[in-house]
Order: C-alpha cells, then sequence, then structure tokens
C-alpha cells in the first residue's frame, strides 16, 4: 500500500533532478529538446511527496515508445498515457516511488499548465504557502489513500492554475 507523505523540503531535490535528467538525456540521445524539473518538489522551501516530477518535452511523442526498455533499465515502469491523452508516464518505484517522467509533444497545453503553475508558485508565496497546507492537511486525513488525497486538492489545484496560465500568459508578453 502506497503512504502519502508530505515532508520539509529537501535541499537536494534540485540535485536529484539534475542527475536524473542527465540520464534521461543519454537515453533520448537528441530528441528531448527541454527536461524541466516540476511539482512541488522543484518549488524552494515546499513541503512535498519526496518524488522528482520530471516533464520532458519532445518533437514526436511517438518516438517515446522506442525507449521504455531503456527507462526499464534505469528502474521505471512505462505507465502509457496514464490518464492524460497525449502524455508518456514513467514511474520509478510503485509504492516508494521516487520519480515521475512526464513526456508530452511540443506545443502540448499541459506543459504550460505545468510549468506556469511552477513559476507561479515560486513567485506568489501567499498561494504556495495554501497549497503546501492543504497538502499537509489532506496527508494527514488521508494517509493511505492517495485517491482521496489527490481529489482533495483539486479545487486549489484548479484554482492556482487559472491564476498561474493568467499570471504567465502576461509575463511571456
Amino acid at each position: 500500500m502506497r503512504k502519502v507523505e508530505v515532508v520539509p523540503y529537501q535541499q537536494n531535490w534540485p540535485d536529484a533532478f539534475y542527475r536524473e535528467r542527465k540520464k534521461i538525456l543519454q537515453i533520448l540521445d537528441g530528441q528531448s529538446i527541454k527536461v524541466n524539473h516540476i511539482g512541488s518538489t522543484s518549488i524552494p522551501e515546499m513541503a512535498a511527496k519526496p518524488v522528482i516530477d520530471i516533464l520532458v518535452e519532445l518533437d514526436d511523442i511517438h518516438k517515446t515508445d522506442q525507449y521504455n526498455d531503456l527507462f526499464s533499465k534505469l528502474g521505471y515502469k512505462a505507465c502509457g498515457e496514464n490518464g492524460i491523452p497525449g502524455r508518456r508516464f514513467f514511474m520509478k518505484g510503485v509504492n516508494d516511488r521516487t520519480h515521475h517522467i512526464h513526456i508530452f509533444q511540443t506545443g502540448d497545453p499541459h506543459i504550460l499548465r505545468h510549468l506556469a503553475f511552477r513559476d507561479y508558485l515560486r513567485h506568489h508565496t501567499e498561494d504556495a504557502s495554501r497549497y503546501m497546507k492543504k497538502k499537509q492537511e489532506l496527508a494527514q486525513l488521508y494517509t493511505f489513500d492517495i485517491d482521496q488525497y489527490i481529489k482533495g486538492k483539486d479545487g486549489l489545484i484548479k484554482e492556482l492554475e487559472k491564476k498561474a496560465i493568467d499570471w504567465y500568459k502576461i509575463r511571456r508578453l
């Protein structure tokens, strides 16, 4: 059974991302356009589930499947779209996860959503604090129910994502 655990920010999370990024770039061998650290572990001082989320942007999402065996050798399980059309999702570890890789094709709107959310929370500490407190409360309430934990965050995430995307688009003008 997978335990929902939200831990204080760890200074080693950025290094863990960069180590994994290097391995991903070696596997994709020039296919990758961008590799970004996303999710709560990418936001300084944010308490989070200790899982490094990695966003990879590729020219052609259909080429991803040819790398499944190489990702498997690094300890990743290929999970296909895993609920998000157009994505390829990989997880390292099952109940004790350490990394998630989210691969999207260039231009997919989920790329903007993830990057905007990350950058918005990095610049808006009040909303970041609200989000962190919500996650901590839900982790205590639903320690062994990841579905309820995710469901409990949904309303706040949608609110913050809308603000984040609006903010992000203005910044890019």
